[in-house]
């Protein structure tokens, strides 16, 4: 049997550099073997495989990022799937979207240490927001009763007389009188909902009080950030300038 060693030790001898400055370099995605990139420190090559190290190759840390990912409806966020598992499943570089203005290269690090915030139930589509920079987590986390969030529901059925007006105050959730809520009919099939923080279950419970039932939930907008053109499982970075 042919031996093999790991791509990191190899890389470290061959660039007279430290085993982290060669690990760093391949989660970099800077390192090529036999003209395929390898992020994997620990992929084993054997004699004769050609390693490359790109040109533009640095040790400069990189930003975490934040990743924009449109739900399809009936992908439950709340199964017993390990983060990393969930976010390899959904964010692969064959969904990314062929308009992300993001200079960023895919890497298999992107994947890691991220936080999914404010999840969708299971039946609705929609934004979402998964993240590996605790600066945007905190923010969507402790500022939620301050951001809005925006929803189109599409419902069946007939309104009760004043039933738009209740929807807008007067319901209540869990025994408790909701706050005031930004209601209004988008077209006679569907309601636009503007809320902060809104409870698995409430818009459903809302419709339901006034008569209405729920075929369809769609969140595009979180805070100033609008889900905008990202199709159903297309994904893309959060740019630089984009603030929620």
């Amino acid at each position: 049997m042919t031996e093999t060693i790991r791509l990191s030790k190899q890389l470290a001898e061959l660039q007279a550099c430290s085993r982290r400055e060669a690990e760093q370099y391949i989660e970099g995605g800077w390192v090529k073997v036999d003209g395929v990139v390898v992020e994997e420190p620990g992929f084993r090559i054997g004699a004769g495989q050609q390693i490359e190290l790109l040109p533009e190759a640095t040790l400069e840390p990189q930003d975490p990022v934040t990743i924009l990912f449109h739900k399809p409806a009936g992908l439950n966020l709340f199964a017993e799937t390990p983060m990393a598992d969930l976010a390899a499943r959904l964010v692969s570089p064959d969904k990314r979207a062929a308009d992300d203005r993001a200079e960023l290269r895919f890497l298999k690090r992107h994947l890691s240490n991220l936080n999914l915030i404010e999840p969708l139930e299971t039946m609705a589509s929609g934004l979402l927001i998964f993240s590996q920079d605790w600066r945007v987590t905190r923010k969507l986390v402790d500022d939620a009763a301050k951001i809005e969030q925006e929803f189109i529901v599409e419902v069946a059925g007939d309104i009760i007389p004043d039933g738009l007006k209740l929807l807008n105050h007067g319901l209540s959730f869990n025994r408790k009188p909701l706050l005031p809520i930004k209601v209004s009919w988008q077209n006679e099939k569907r309601l636009r909902f503007a809320l902060k923080a809104p409870p698995r279950g409430l818009l459903v419970h809302m419709c339901e009080q006034v008569g209405l039932q729920v075929v369809a939930i769609k969140r595009i907008r979180i805070g100033r950030l609008p889900m905008a053109g990202l199709a159903v499982g297309e994904w893309r970075y959060l740019l630089g300038y984009e603030r929620f």
